[in-house]
């Protein structure tokens, strides 16, 4: 490595605080290769050199604030380039909408350069140096991120990590015969070991895309495709791996990405006869990745996509003090709230939220009620089963009540990947689709219409109240329903999750001040809950939270406390109108009146929800 670094003071600072520890834990993933070592240290000093000035003045800015992205002002907004707006350029043009929805963290599903047709939603990376052409360049993102941080807007991308697509530049040379370009995937000459592996390795997508290993008639050999055969898997093992997607990473940081999305980082490292999900190198990987990102662009964080259950999830938080990701996608509650809207039971919620609030308070979860993917039902049967409840039935009741098939139920949705055998699926849908607005309108029944948008707001409100970073889908903001015309487009028609990636009516969001409407009523709802939220100290990222016991298994109880303000949050998952039996001493008001009202015994009609505050004194 060249020692001009030397000559740079907040460089040489920053890498000689993690320096011994990169090279301890470098050279014990690679076998103590210090040549590859030295190289990566020199690609860090490289990209430092390239970082805009405005990037390091921000980087300056966010460590001397480190909890700048946990404030109760923070909202966050998911949203394809292509379906909100066409371009990147077009979301640029479109930036006074999205603040005015208040939103602070843009992100934007992947961008990157992608075969049509072959690349899972943008997941199947090409050129991870290039924007897809028909979404514009790599200067449209710079010019957007610079925009965003204008507006104090920051802007999170997906890096997708684990896998190429076949159409990468290294997996043409490898199908070419290239050995180096070979070594970076996983290829076998024959399918003995691809067997071995698959006796312990779980499958992704056993109905659309069985096995772990596809054939490459090019390269006459077998490659690792865990996910979908146009997706080959990286091999981490190989310290040019790790290397040069370190470099990718760390490019989209200085186009002005605030937030990289670690894409299916649990899969990211691979071992014959395990199942080949979370194992240690995958924290270690994690844990040098979080030190480059805090040598060359310390104002970017690391948020890892980990769709496991809670124990699985809550490691790649690091420790306080060998940290690895900034937040985490709080998947489990996600599910154990659609759980709780189709049973209106929401003793498996409490309990879900319970584990989340007793962890520590800077682990910072990334919350939504819906994503671009489907709803999974990974919840915790071993809890449900003392309820009589089994997995298999339990499954198929929530599937049937949230598509509609069971009698009585407003929602609506689809299925995905669905594997009757194995009585298994997944569900997708809109939120206004799955609260059952979609239905009251069809069918013209105002009653209904006005419940599922009244459950609607209850669930956000649900959402701003959880502990960490509140993400909307784009849509959501105005109730955006379910799009069925992605059933007669041959690229779409196989993938049910297109339901809720509808292009996004712009003619509906001009209604969005019309309270008379639907969109009118959700999006002024849900400003002046972001607003409210943003003005209460009991919001605070540090503040006490826990669950309270409102003596009604329809009631959800939610308690936040800070320096002497006390919030009581309470959500009415039944269908008829409930009593939460709570007896709290205090001069509450209504934050949404601001009239007074005890937070005794409290009344909440059907589907709806209260915030109670209270100034306790210190």
């Amino acid at each position: 490595m060249s020692t001009d670094w030397r000559s740079d003071p907040a460089f040489s600072r920053r890498l000689n605080v993690h320096y011994d520890e990169m090279k301890w834990l470098y050279a014990e993933l690679y076998h103590g290769d210090m040549h590859a070592f030295d190289y990566f240290c020199a690609m860090l000093w490289d990209a430092y050199k390239k970082r805009a000035p405005e990037l390091k003045a921000l980087d300056e800015q966010r460590t001397a604030s480190p909890d700048w992205y946990r404030g109760s002002d923070m909202l966050g907004m998911l949203m394809y380039t292509d379906r909100f707006a066409g371009t990147l350029q077009k979301v640029r043009s479109h930036l006074d909408y999205i603040r005015e929805c208040g939103v602070s963290y843009l992100h934007l599903m992947p961008i990157m350069d992608s075969p049509e047709g072959r690349s899972d939603g943008g997941y199947a990376v090409s050129d991870f140096r290039s924007v897809r052409p028909d979404l514009g360049s790599m200067e449209d993102l710079s010019q957007l991120t610079r925009d965003c941080h204008k507006l104090g807007i920051c802007v999170c991308l997906d890096f997708v990590m684990n896998h190429t697509s076949e159409d990468h530049e290294w997996a043409r040379r490898a199908k070419e015969g290239d050995p180096d370009y070979q070594s970076r995937y996983f290829f076998y000459d024959n399918w003995d070991i691809p067997n071995i592996y698959e006796q312990t390795v779980p499958q992704v997508f056993p109905e659309t895309a069985p096995g772990n290993f596809s054939w490459c008639p090019e390269a006459g050999k077998v490659v690792m495709t865990t996910f979908y055969p146009y997706q080959w898997d990286l091999n981490y093992s190989n310290p040019t791996v790790f290397n040069d997607m370190t470099a990718n990473l760390l490019n989209l940081c200085n186009h002005g990405v605030d937030v990289i999305r670690l894409d299916a980082v649990p899969y990211i490292w691979k071992e014959l006869h395990t199942s080949c999900r979370n194992l240690p190198q995958v924290h270690t990987l994690v844990r040098i990745m979080r030190m480059a990102c805090e040598t060359v662009c310390p104002g970017a964080l690391l948020l890892g996509e980990v769709v496991m259950e809670p124990s699985k999830v809550v490691p790649y938080f690091g420790t306080v003090e060998k940290p690895e990701c900034h937040m985490l996608y709080n998947v489990t509650t996600m599910a154990s709230i659609w759980h709780t809207a189709a049973t209106r039971d929401v003793r498996l919620l409490r309990e879900q939220l319970n584990r989340v609030f007793a962890l520590p308070r800077q682990y910072t979860f990334l919350n939504y009620l819906r994503c671009h993917d489907d709803i999974g039902w990974g919840l915790d049967y071993d809890f449900l089963s003392q309820f009589g409840i089994s997995e298999v039935a339990h499954k198929k009741y929530l599937n049937d009540y949230l598509t509609g098939q069971w009698p009585g139920s407003p929602a609506r949705g689809e299925l995905y990947n669905n594997a009757p055998q194995l009585g298994d699926a997944r569900l997708c849908g809109t939120t206004a689709s799955l609260c059952g607005i979609e239905a009251g309108e069809y069918e013209g029944d105002s009653q209904k219409t006005e419940h599922g948008i009244r459950m609607d707001i209850m669930l956000h409100a649900l959402l701003f109240t959880q502990s960490g970073l509140p993400v909307l889908y784009s849509g959501d903001e105005i109730g955006q329903l379910n799009d069925y015309s992605y059933h007669q487009d041959p690229l779409t028609q196989d993938d049910s999750r297109y339901l809720h990636r509808g292009r996004f009516p712009w003619d509906q969001a001009d209604l969005r001040r019309d309270q008379s409407t639907r969109q009118g009523m959700i999006f002024q709802a849900l400003r002046r809950l972001e607003q409210i939220r943003s003005g209460q100290r009991a919001f605070c990222f540090d503040a006490d939270v826990w669950t309270l016991d409102t003596y009604n298994d329809r009631i959800l109880g939610i308690g936040r406390y800070y320096q002497g303000q006390k919030l009581i949050a309470l959500f009415n998952f039944s269908d008829q109108d409930e009593i939460a039996w709570i007896n709290e001493e205090g001069d509450f008001r209504d934050l949404i009146t601001g009239e007074p009202r005890p937070a005794k015994a409290v009344g909440i009609p059907s589907g709806d929800f209260a915030w109670l505050i209270a100034d306790m004194g210190e």
